[in-house]
């Protein structure tokens, strides 16, 4: 897949675009624009890539991305039911005069801050999702100051991650994205196989010291560690299909016990016991 630079149009009457739920699942979309956008996505669980962060997200995620931050559908690889919600605003939406309202300071603060990307969580991600759900019931009017308010709520929220992303040039994006795709096809293809980092290096044209720089600087993660994420997710399906833990650690591509339960516990903050024990008590 060749990477373009999206054009993003604003609905018909009005400043921004609302896009509900693209379907983009099946598709490597690591792109750019220069449009602000939010993002809340409900599903069983995904892949959050901005810029040089890369986690997972469980349920539900909710960000905004500033300008030009490259980055990757939120729905990529997830084989459940995903609703979506995004939000496009041009790059100088609030340059166009509305920073002269000191009544809009904590929205143009909040916009400032996520020049470099922000993640809510909690009861914020909650009540923010819900209210976006309902944009696209209201008429035009409604929808502009129904989002002026989210923007107003979440600048006051204290219950956020920043991610931290700087915007790159699209030449670099261009070879980062077609690398990070045959990156990503890979290890979704034989992420159970054992780690061998000389073949997926080989695949990207890079020595294996090339592909390790290359790979941290991207992902802040060594290669290992971003299979591993791939597994413990993997993992956690099976030990949600009744798998017991021995099962869910071979059955992921792990090939020591006692290393998948280090593992999982850096990784999801809990042992795989305890995570069977209370998702299916």
């Amino acid at each position: 897949m060749k990477l373009r630079l999206e054009s993003i149009k604003p609905d018909s009457g009005s400043s921004f675009r609302i896009l509900l739920t693209p379907n983009l699942n099946d598709i490597f979309f690591w792109h750019f624009h220069p449009e602000i956008e939010i993002v809340f996505v409900e599903a069983e669980k995904g892949i959050r890539h901005i810029g040089d962060h890369l986690s997972t997200y469980e349920q539900s995620d909710l960000v905004l991305i500033g300008s030009y931050i490259p980055h990757l559908n939120f729905d990529y690889g997830v084989k459940t039911t995903v609703e979506t919600v995004v939000v496009q605003l041009r790059e100088n939406f609030f340059e166009d005069g509305l920073k002269s309202f000191p009544e809009l300071n904590g929205i143009i603060d909040l916009f400032e801050r996520a020049k470099t990307g922000i993640a809510f969580n909690g009861e914020t991600k909650k009540i923010a999702g819900a209210r976006l759900k309902k944009l696209q019931s209201l008429d035009k009017f409604n929808q502009l100051f129904e989002l002026m308010s989210i923007f107003q709520f979440l600048s006051k929220s204290n219950d956020y991650l920043e991610l931290r992303s700087l915007p790159i040039s699209g030449r670099n994006l261009l070879k980062q994205q077609q690398r990070m795709h045959q990156i990503y096809k890979h290890v979704e293809e034989h992420f159970r196989d054992k780690i061998d980092t000389n073949v997926i290096a080989g695949k990207v044209n890079l020595s294996v010291p090339a592909f390790c720089r290359y790979f941290k600087n991207a992902t802040k993660l060594t290669y290992t560690d971003f299979v591993n994420h791939h597994r413990i997710n993997y993992s956690k399906k099976l030990l949600l299909q009744q798998s017991n833990v021995t099962e869910a650690c071979y059955g992921s591509g792990f090939e020591n016990l006692s290393y998948f339960n280090r593992a999982f516990k850096k990784i999801a903050g809990e042992s795989p016991s305890l995570f069977k024990k209370l998702k299916c008590s």
